[in-house]
């Protein structure tokens, strides 16, 4: 371990608005192509149900390769991963950009065109954007301390995503009032410059504060699965309006191609502006827990919904879509802030790879069902987008999990990976009679314990040869306690 940890702490600090600037640029850049996917798909002579595969094939690499990235984060570090998947989305987008063109001239079209944007924008972006939330939801998790700094730094991931859905829809919407291919030609030059920002601005972690082996979370576990489940129905009647957001547009206002653009890019304005309200200043002011956030978060979101299903003109399609980017955005910080106040340090890298893993399941089955419903009767995905939701919000407000959290004084962190070498310091647990309620004369709970990472991030040093930091394994209440023990000399 580094003895002079005063270094470490100077290179961490700028970790957090470099990771977050770096996720508002990769997820700007795909929320330019947005406003411009369905005109695009008609353009090149493309049927709805191909981009609706064409969008679940990238969500299937999320889902495959999520928990790689979140855990690989711990491991090889966060500079290590965003290089490689940024590198990999630009040289994808690219590619992507040269093939879209080369259908709007005619050039490609048919089965080859459909199996270009399958691979190009499917599998290859797909998985690269895979690597961008985990990467950052891990991180917070690393050095977020108690439940409302905690919700707050998930909450500004999420401000970062709405901004970038304002920034998307904006310069989507803008250029593709001069042609649809100027919004798909500057994808990778935002990606590009994500990828310099993180080559040349972001630092290596030091060695001590990388996880040599990460742990795979279980979606299975009692600790998550209520938060994943509330998470995949959220995310599934996103992913039936976000999909669907363009032919709705223009199918119910009767617009050109590049009219459509533009409208749906205002559309989706809507919703960023809503989501950004929400993680901005309703989270972080209101300091509810995530529950409540949960809780609040879908009711708002099934009006919205409720709203969409009936054509009544552009200025209720575009508030209903506002009141849906607003309750998801008080809804999403719960969601993921949630079971990481439950998880040990080791675990927030596959945890924060599981959630994304959820989130892309989601988009695997909205694309494809979707368009194929709005092939059949166009009300038909809006109603069940809102059925879905309206049952995520009925699940919240009744599952014991959402409604009786307490406030934890800190999150149950745990200051290391767990130990693997034979001359380690084994922990344990006491009896279980003795992890009931603390009692007012025991003083390790009267007592505040410092937390086992400092404000940057970094491992606090051991205070003397051979014991642990104070704070290590600071629990969270009524759950099991831990016992310090000496390492062996």
């Amino acid at each position: 371990m580094n003895d002079s940890p005063a270094p470490d702490r100077a290179i961490e600090k700028p970790q957090i608005p470099l990771l977050l600037t770096t996720v508002f640029l990769a997820y700007l850049g795909q929320m330019t192509l947005n406003p411009i996917i369905a005109p695009l798909a008609r353009e090149v002579g493309l049927a709805e149900w191909q981009i609706g595969v064409t969008i679940s094939v990238a969500a299937i690499m999320v889902v495959l390769t999520s928990q790689f990235w979140g855990r690989r984060s711990q491991s090889w570090g966060r500079r290590a991963v965003l290089m490689l998947a940024l590198g990999l989305a630009v040289v994808a987008m690219i590619a992507f950009a040269t093939v879209a063109a080369f259908g709007m001239q005619g050039l490609l079209s048919g089965t080859a065109l459909f199996a270009l944007f399958v691979l190009l924008r499917g599998v290859c972006f797909g998985s690269a954007i895979a690597a961008i939330p985990p990467t950052a939801q891990a991180y917070i998790a690393d050095v977020t301390h108690d439940e409302e700094t905690r919700t707050k730094g998930m909450a500004g991931v999420g401000a970062v995503q709405g901004v970038s859905m304002i920034g998307g829809a904006v310069v989507g919407g803008a250029l593709a009032g001069l042609g649809l291919l100027y919004p798909i030609a500057v994808v990778p030059v935002l990606l590009g410059v994500a990828f310099l920002l993180v080559a040349t601005r972001l630092h290596r972690e030091p060695r001590h504060q990388l996880v040599a082996e990460p742990v795979r979370v279980r979606p299975s576990d009692t600790r998550v699965w209520p938060f994943l489940l509330a998470g995949f129905g959220m995310f599934t009647a996103l992913g039936f309006m976000q999909v669907l957001i363009g032919f709705v547009v223009q199918d119910r206002l009767a617009l050109t191609s590049e009219l459509t653009g533009v409208v749906t890019g205002g559309s989706l304005l809507a919703a960023g502006i809503g989501m950004l309200l929400a993680q901005a200043v309703i989270v972080p002011r209101s300091r509810w827990s995530p529950g409540t956030l949960l809780r609040v978060g879908a009711v708002t979101a099934t009006l919205g919904f409720g709203l969409l299903v009936p054509s009544l003109g552009a200025w209720v399609l575009i508030a209903a879509i506002l009141l849906i980017g607003l309750g998801l955005g008080i809804a999403m910080p719960g969601y993921t802030a949630g079971p990481t106040l439950l998880m040990n340090r080791d675990e927030q890298g596959g945890l924060a790879g599981l959630i994304g893993a959820t989130n892309g399941l989601t988009f695997v089955i909205a694309p494809t069902a979707s368009t194929a419903l709005y092939g059949l009767w166009q009300p038909l995905p809006i109603i069940i987008g809102a059925s879905l939701m309206a049952i995520v919000a009925v699940f919240v407000l009744t599952h014991p999990r959402f409604g009786t959290t307490r406030r934890p004084d800190r999150a149950a962190l745990d200051a290391g990976p767990r130990p693997s070498s034979p001359d380690r310091c084994r922990r344990r647990t006491l009896p279980p009679f003795l992890t009931g309620t603390p009692t007012p004369g025991d003083r390790s709970d009267t007592a505040e314990p410092a937390a086992p990472f400092d404000e940057s991030g970094a491992l606090r040093p051991p205070t003397a040869p051979g014991r642990e930091p104070e704070g290590h394994g600071v629990r969270s209440p009524g759950s099991p306690r831990r016992v310090r023990c000496r390492s062996p000399p």
